[in-house]
């Protein structure tokens, strides 16, 4: 189905808006998390106290790749071109809110999202659980069926699966998830043309 329809956009963000600069192999060993583990889910398992102080730790160092944030091919036309068209936009991220926040200012796009529709890992379920689509959904009034979850990750396009939502993977040079993938483009410049015709990507 034509991506032209949809109305309500919701975008991971590292990897997806920014260039990819997370080491998670690093953050694993720094954290003592196995290198099989789901970093956040095996810090929510541990004791209150050590929990919270790995949580600090990871919060800061994830606070200075933040600022430094560099936007991926295309990212910041594609978001302001369907921010010009009216569309409401979301960021779904497994990263901190406060710092989604501080990363959307880097790259220059903060103003194309009100604030209460970026959802970090306190304010939602970490993907690939579908929690924080369905309240984005909600929020916003909308089917999940009418909502487009763009990611670079298995996580994305799972949440997005299991939602409802359309989905989309950009940014990898082939889709190694066929089958949890509606749309896979090479980057955000190609999304922009899918989503707002090759006249608005000129």
């Amino acid at each position: 189905m034509s991506l032209q329809r949809y109305t309500h956009w919701v975008f991971d963000m590292d990897g997806t808006l920014t260039i990819a600069v997370h080491d998670f192999a690093a953050i694993r060993v720094a954290l003592e998390i196995p290198p099989e583990d789901d970093i956040l889910h095996h810090l929510a398992a541990l004791p209150t106290e050590v929990s919270k102080a790995k949580h600090a730790w990871l919060l800061e160092h994830e606070r200075e790749l933040a600022v430094a944030s560099r936007p991926a091919a295309g990212a910041v036309a594609l978001v302001r071109g369907l921010h010009a068209r009216g569309l409401r936009l979301g960021i779904l991220t497994r990263n901190a809110r406060e710092l989604a926040l501080l990363t959307l200012q880097a790259i220059g796009v903060d103003d194309c999202f009100t604030p209460d529709d970026i959802l970090g890992r306190d304010e939602a379920p970490p993907k690939p659980d579908p929690g924080g689509l369905l309240h984005l959904a909600d929020r916003w009034q909308v089917a999940p069926q009418d909502m487009v979850m763009v990611g670079d990750h298995r996580h994305d396009l799972a949440s997005g699966r299991a939602a409802g939502t359309a989905t989309v993977l950009v940014n990898l040079p082939s889709n190694p998830w066929p089958e949890l993938t509606d749309h896979f483009v090479a980057d955000c410049a190609a999304l922009q043309r899918l989503a707002l015709g090759a006249a608005a990507a000129g």
